[in-house]
């Protein structure tokens, strides 16, 4: 049994024209006008399969093949950063609705039952990363829920008036969640490992946890051109000097982990004032839960060093935490296994990204596969695959789940 590349293709391309921005992207952030009109379209595609439809508290979409029981659950999420591509979770929902079109046709008797789903919001673009998976799990934060700001400044309370969610829907979306036997997911690289090496297929091992904080550094604003060098409290100085630290720090003693300072704001911004105060993110990432507690920790001390070096005081708060997480072992066998029946060359591969995966990994025995994306990119309007790679993907996908639920 294979997929159908043309009908999947067909759905991808059909997908990626809703949210189409003025700047050649696609822009379909959870809960906007265009996310709306995606979920409608993927509720038709659902149905028109013949599988069963429904929808819980946060929004998440699923389609299910067969009766009750410990659930074989396959997907990623339809959702889009700002000025997106066509492929970053969506290929791994449409891979897995063709997956179960397929199976339903072919009339394969299953012992266990198979669930398309789509989870919301993965990208953060409501209230911290993964608002749909964390809310099927359960591991939601109450307070962060209610009093959290979204990106564009609204309370996310705000943004659901006139839908039909609500903060307590979402908060109760865990309650609606099926018994699961196991969960898979697809879904382009965002790096160039596989496309560097001819690797049809990446099968991730382990998913590199994260910590997200807001930072500032506070000194003091005074004239451009009449404040001495030696006396400026000068926050910009002291932000540039935490960044490039930092990153050596991280390159000779934690190689592998990743820093990134990502969105800075010197305040008050003016050609002729020194920088009193420089707000800015910083982005931890490691695939081992304790170097990202031991970076964490001597981040903080280094940025403490530096604020009392250039006379500045510095502050941070935590935004978003993930743990690593190891994937299934078993799961891991059987794609292997089944890779060499396929004739698909394979590799092992650690995902820098986060993933709704290892939000339901706690849950249930969990696997990914990656496809190769055209030089690495994502997140970005360039975002491109090779058709080839998602059918190989995809068939990959259907063998697993035909393995996990037959």
């Amino acid at each position: 049994m294979k997929i159908n590349l043309e009908r999947l293709r067909k759905d991808v391309e059909d997908l990626s024209r809703i949210g189409r921005d003025p700047r050649g992207g696609v822009t379909r952030p959870s809960f906007s006008q265009a996310d709306f009109e995606a979920r409608a379209w993927l509720k038709n595609r659902i149905c028109e399969a013949g599988l069963y439809h429904r929808q819980d508290g946060a929004g998440n979409i699923f389609g299910r093949l067969g009766a009750d029981g410990p659930t074989v659950l396959v997907g990623s999420h339809i959702d889009t950063v700002i000025n997106g591509g066509a492929f970053d979770g969506a290929a791994g929902v449409l891979a897995a609705l063709e997956c179960l079109r397929r199976i339903k046709e072919e009339g394969r008797t299953l012992s266990k039952p198979l669930e398309l789903v789509s989870f919301t919001d993965e990208e953060g673009n409501l209230v911290g990363d993964f608002l749909g998976s964390r809310a099927f799990a359960g591991t939601l934060s109450r307070e962060e829920i209610n009093t959290g700001l979204t990106p564009f400044g609204r309370p996310l309370g705000t943004i659901l008036e006139g839908t039909e969610f609500s903060l307590e829907s979402i908060l109760g979306a865990h309650k609606e969640r099926p018994q699961l036997d196991s969960y898979l997911e697809l879904h382009i690289e965002q790096g160039t490992t596989l496309e560097m090496e001819e690797i049809s297929i990446g099968i991730v091992e382990r998913i590199a946890g994260k910590i997200y904080r807001q930072c500032s550094f506070v000194g003091q604003a005074s004239h451009a051109g009449t404040t001495p060098l030696e006396l400026r409290r000068d926050a910009f100085l002291a932000t540039a000097d935490f960044a490039l630290r930092g990153t050596q720090l991280v390159a000779t003693k934690h190689y592998g982990s990743m820093i990134t300072v990502g969105r800075i704001t010197a305040h008050p911004g003016s050609f002729s004032v020194v920088p009193g105060k420089v707000d800015f993110t910083l982005d931890l990432r490691s695939s081992s839960g304790d170097t990202l507690r031991v970076l964490d920790t001597e981040l903080r001390e280094m940025a403490a060093d530096i604020a009392s070096t250039r006379g500045t005081e510095f502050f941070w708060r935590a935004i978003d935490r993930t743990e690593p997480v190891a994937l299934s072992e078993r799961i891991i066998g059987i794609m292997k296994d089944e890779c060499g029946k396929l004739g698909y060359s394979w590799m092992a591969l650690t995902s820098g990204a986060g993933h709704d995966a290892q939000i339901v990994a706690p849950l249930a025995e969990t696997g990914m596969i990656f496809i190769p994306c055209r030089d690495g990119i994502s997140h970005s309007p360039e975002e491109m695959i090779d058709w080839k790679d998602l059918e190989t993907g995809a068939n990959l996908l259907l063998q697993t789940l035909l393995r996990l639920a037959g």
